[in-house]
């Protein structure tokens, strides 16, 4: 079994000095994204599920077209809920990420004021992708170490998403405890790459993860993070 982790491609962040909330991608994030469609194309996936926010919908579509699919959308792979940074002036946003940085590594469990907590997001994205697999057959055997029943071990599916929320999967697929800084733990890059194969034990199997921010794709000027 396999999972393609996607994430969306570069999105305008800021327009005219302020914060876009819910932004579209740049000239160069649509060119992201028709190189990622290109290297995907001859992927056969079972499923591609999309995050609805405009950025990861405007990256899955080129693929989608190339397939002759609609978009599916799945709600759970919601990237952490910011505060309401649209139109305040861009400096202002910056700063508040930098000072998250600085703050104790168990404080960063609160997130940004206004936000959604770091612990509540790593916790929603945890029950979601437990239910998201229980329901295709797939889940976690009740013992220590990270070995899963897996009913279809050919299928293979698509997540178009986003940093943080592949990085809590990554986690939640290798049996990894889970850090308030995920997304600085696995660097993972604009329309890159990752895959997560299973791989057959003794009794039942495990996950390995096969590739991390693959963006061979992309030319070296067009790789952002």
């Amino acid at each position: 079994m396999q999972f393609t982790l996607i994430r969306h491609a570069e999105p305008e962040w800021v327009k005219d000095g302020l914060s876009v909330v819910n932004p579209p991608l740049t000239a160069r994030g649509y060119k992201q994204a028709e190189r990622l469609a290109g290297r995907l194309a001859d992927m056969h996936f079972y499923h591609i599920y999309v995050w609805p926010l405009l950025r990861t919908r405007q990256t899955a579509k080129p693929l989608l077209d190339i397939n002759g699919r609609a978009e599916i959308i799945e709600p759970w792979l919601e990237e952490i809920r910011e505060p309401s940074w649209h139109g305040a002036p861009a400096e202002e946003t910056i700063k508040a990420y930098r000072d998250e940085m600085d703050r104790n590594a168990e404080d960063r469990w609160s997130g940004l004021e206004g936000g959604e907590s770091v612990r509540d997001f790593v916790a929603r994205i945890h029950a979601g992708c437990a239910k998201f697999l229980a329901d295709r057959g797939v889940y976690r055997l009740d013992q220590p170490l990270p070995v899963w029943q897996i009913d279809d071990p050919g299928d293979s599916i698509a997540l178009f998403a986003h940093a943080g929320t592949d990085s809590v999967l990554i986690c939640h697929f290798l049996g990894l405890q889970s850090t308030p800084w995920e997304w600085e733990r696995f660097i993972i890059n604009h329309a890159s790459i990752t895959t997560i194969t299973s791989m057959k034990l003794g009794d039942g199997y495990t996950f390995s993860l096969t590739s991390l921010s693959d963006s061979e794709h992309l030319d070296s000027a067009d790789r952002t993070r």
